[in-house]
């Protein structure tokens, strides 16, 4: 049975923007091996639109850019979204019965599937189908932006906490 996580880089303050602060070398590193060995990833409609970006080489990008690309376009991607009609390479579209459809993909699947996106988080946490929440925080504070937790806060257990690189340190929570 796959688990759903729900992890992104974070504020301080509990924000999360990926235009306000881009994570480290390490910490980029970190981000390629988690993708590489991840069963795939579900999206929100934005969320997956922003990464889009990959599905094609830029040339200003290093190996460790090819490699996130890589990586990320060889995992299968469920889309979550009601105003798609078509989704990129390697992605199905998710228009109903997200609960159900969920449910299935961690019954089918093994390994960790990434949940991507605070709004979709949001829904997933509501119906009670995310394992494990995992905060990169980062010592930025924002004061504004999209929060981490989209919704209500649900009750969370830690369960461990490493630091990656020099200044952020990584939060691993399950539901309590």
């Amino acid at each position: 049975m796959a688990k759903l996580v729900f992890g992104m880089n974070q504020s301080l303050d509990g924000y999360v923007d990926h235009m306000a602060f881009a994570p480290s070398a390490t910490l980029f590193r970190h981000f390629i091996e988690e993708a590489q060995k991840q069963a795939g990833s579900v999206y929100g409609r934005k969320m997956y639109e922003v990464m889009r970006y990959w599905d094609d080489d830029r040339p200003e990008w290093d190996a460790e850019r090819h490699a996130f690309a890589a990586a990320w376009r060889n995992q299968p991607k469920w889309v979550v979204s009601r105003s798609l009609r078509s989704v990129g390479p390697n992605a199905r579209l998710v228009e109903d019965d997200l609960a159900g459809a969920l449910r299935a993909l961690k019954a089918e699947r093994h390994g960790e599937i990434e949940v991507a996106g605070p709004d979709l988080a949001r829904s997933l946490t509501e119906l009670g189908l995310i394992d494990e929440y995992r905060i990169y925080l980062h010592p930025v504070v924002l004061g504004q932006g999209k929060p981490y937790f989209a919704g209500p806060r649900p009750p969370l257990r830690l369960m461990a906490h490493d630091r990656i690189g020099e200044d952020v340190v990584r939060l691993t929570y399950v539901p309590a």
